[in-house]
């Protein structure tokens, strides 16, 4: 049971509430009436994402065996059969496009697109370097995207600026953990690593930093935000988006241990404390701003 847990990526369901960001930057939480819906759309996402894991492992069975890390992974290990973990991609894809229809017809659409495009992206688009990562990033506006269908919210442009931004810089991470581990173990873990550079993803890193941060301040002192959320003090909530970004890149530039974004979130205590204490203030002055002396 652990190893089709492992195979489908269970743990990197939690990319997927990115569906819910926008219902939380919009101050409706507390419109329970959406979160069936939310949650059903949360699981059609993450069985069409495991189908593509799926597909993806059975592509990569040789490459992954070179890998250190990946060689332990259940079709790589051979702990699952071709055929057994073909069955139950196609079960995944059939019950999340089902779930889907039943929530949305338009976000069945959408997550539509997210499949075509990962699935153009696991047998070609991953070997053309910056397209790879753009289109992982790609796949993150789209999850935004699906949730504001589903919500029927209006999404801020800055919001998936933002979104875009972060997991390009997640992306460029990823990338510059695949070259430290070629460097160190002579086997490229990816093909698209000879056409990327230390110094590049580095100053890549850098750069995708700076912007998230200042994206994110006009974000909280773009006006129609201050009208619609009714405080002008989410700029304060700044200071913990610093604060992750500047661990990131220690971790990546430092340590040179980014590896899997989900990895780290679980076991880097920092970043952890970090997107708690931003997701509480932010929470907070949405909406106890009445509560709040200083908003």
């Amino acid at each position: 049971m652990l190893d089709y847990i492992s195979l489908i990526r269970v743990k990197h369901w939690v990319k997927n509430l990115f569906l819910f960001l926008p219902v939380f930057f919009s101050g409706g939480l507390d419109h329970f009436e959406v979160f069936g819906e939310l949650i059903l759309a949360f699981f059609a996402f993450s069985f069409v994402a495991s189908t593509i894991y799926v597909i993806n492992d059975y592509k990569d069975i040789e490459a992954d065996q070179l890998h250190p890390k990946k060689k332990t992974r259940p079709l790589a290990s051979g702990a699952i059969s071709k055929k057994h973990a073909l069955l139950l991609g196609a079960v995944l894809l059939l019950s999340g496009f089902s779930i889907a229809s039943a929530v949305n017809v338009k976000f069945m659409f959408v997550l539509g697109i997210y499949f075509t495009l990962n699935l153009a992206y696991t047998f070609k688009l991953k070997t053309v370097s910056i397209l790879d990562i753009i289109i992982v990033a790609i796949g993150f506006v789209i999850r935004i995207k699906s949730g504001a269908i589903v919500t029927n919210i209006a999404l801020s442009h800055w919001i998936i600026i933002m979104v875009f931004l972060l997991a390009l810089f997640i992306a460029v991470a990823k990338r510059r953990d695949d070259l430290v581990i070629k460097k160190a173990s002579g086997e490229d873990m990816r093909k698209v690593t000879k056409n990327y550079s230390l110094d590049f993803l580095n100053v890549g890193m850098s750069l995708l930093a700076g912007v998230i941060f200042v994206a994110y301040l006009m974000y909280t002192l773009s006006p129609d935000v201050v009208a619609r959320m009714g405080t002008y003090r989410l700029f304060y909530t700044s200071v913990f988006v610093l604060a992750g970004l500047l661990r990131y890149l220690q971790i990546a530039l430092v340590e040179n241990d980014t590896g899997s974004p989900t990895e780290l979130l679980f076991k880097d205590r920092f970043i952890q404390s970090v997107i708690l204490l931003w997701g509480l203030s932010f929470y907070l002055l949405i909406y106890f701003k009445d509560l709040i002396l200083f908003s």
